[in-house]
């Protein structure tokens, strides 16, 4: 019987061997920090826009433009980060932070082996979204309460309102619930989060915790101190010392945080306990 369409596009994708290309603006970590650490980590072969200047911003506002319609099979993808995987009529362009990571964390190792724990991705999955929810779109929101269109500037008040909230409502939430995830069983052995290895969902965690880090001096530093998320900060600095993570941090393709994300406004960086 011949193969069905549909059976030959997945075996085609899945044999994928072409570089991975990374489209993301240049000049901040931004969400594209989750992919890229995912890569890193496992040493796979991939290009970055964020690294080619202008040429860069032409690339991501090419694939956002409203002329964009995609191709036979590819929908046009509405924001960055987007992954472009494969070559020709096989390419597969893949945007969402949290999509890119699921169609990577097979390919690259960073989720459980299928035949040997066939719902663990999905697991993973809920861990690196609970994050991106949490300690990453709603710290986004500190900063732009209002309206994203608007500047910093123009929502002061409602920002300060907000970080308030964040800093002594629901960041402590969200530690707390990572803290218990890492005591619970279905962690495993040692600092990460399920099944007692390094999947993408650790990586997610890291970037979020490094960003909070720098928006969030002082609440950060108190949670650090505080031992109420031990396990927390232990995964933190178990990633930023793995060989590959750690040659990128020291790297110049590790961008500093600017104006993406995680911003540092002194009179939002409030309190030292939560």
């Amino acid at each position: 019987m011949a193969a069905s369409p549909d059976a030959k596009r997945q075996k085609s994708s899945q044999g994928k061997d072409v570089p991975y290309q990374l489209i993301y603006w240049p000049g901040i970590p931004g969400r594209g920090e989750h992919v890229r650490l995912a890569l890193e980590e496992a040493g796979a072969a991939y290009t970055d826009t964020a690294q080619d200047g202008s040429g860069g911003m032409e690339a991501v506002t090419a694939q956002i433009s409203d002329s964009n319609l995609g191709d036979d099979r590819n929908p046009p993808p509405f924001a960055p980060p987007i992954l472009r995987h494969g070559e020709g009529e096989d390419a597969l362009v893949v945007w969402q932070t949290a999509n890119i990571l699921a169609y990577l964390g097979p390919r690259l190792g960073l989720v459980p082996d299928a035949l040997e724990d066939p719902d663990g991705a999905y697991r993973v999955a809920a861990l690196a979204m609970t994050a991106l929810d949490g300690l990453s779109d709603e710290v986004h929101d500190c900063h732009h309460p209002v309206a994203s269109g608007l500047y910093y500037e123009d929502q002061k008040e409602e920002s300060l309102r907000r970080s308030k909230d964040f800093v002594q409502n629901r960041l402590p939430k969200f530690l707390a619930y990572f803290e218990r995830v890492l005591a619970g069983k279905a962690s495993g052995d040692g600092p990460w989060l399920y099944g007692g290895r390094l999947t993408y969902a650790d990586l997610v965690l890291f970037q979020c915790l490094d960003g909070l880090r720098f928006m969030f001096r002082k609440a950060m530093r108190w949670a650090e101190h505080s031992g109420k998320y031990t396990h927390v900060f232990d995964l933190h600095d178990a990633v930023k010392m793995r060989p590959r993570i750690k040659a990128y941090l020291d790297s110049k393709r590790r961008q500093e945080y600017s104006m993406g994300i995680y911003r540092y406004y002194p009179e939002l960086d409030l309190g030292d306990e939560m």
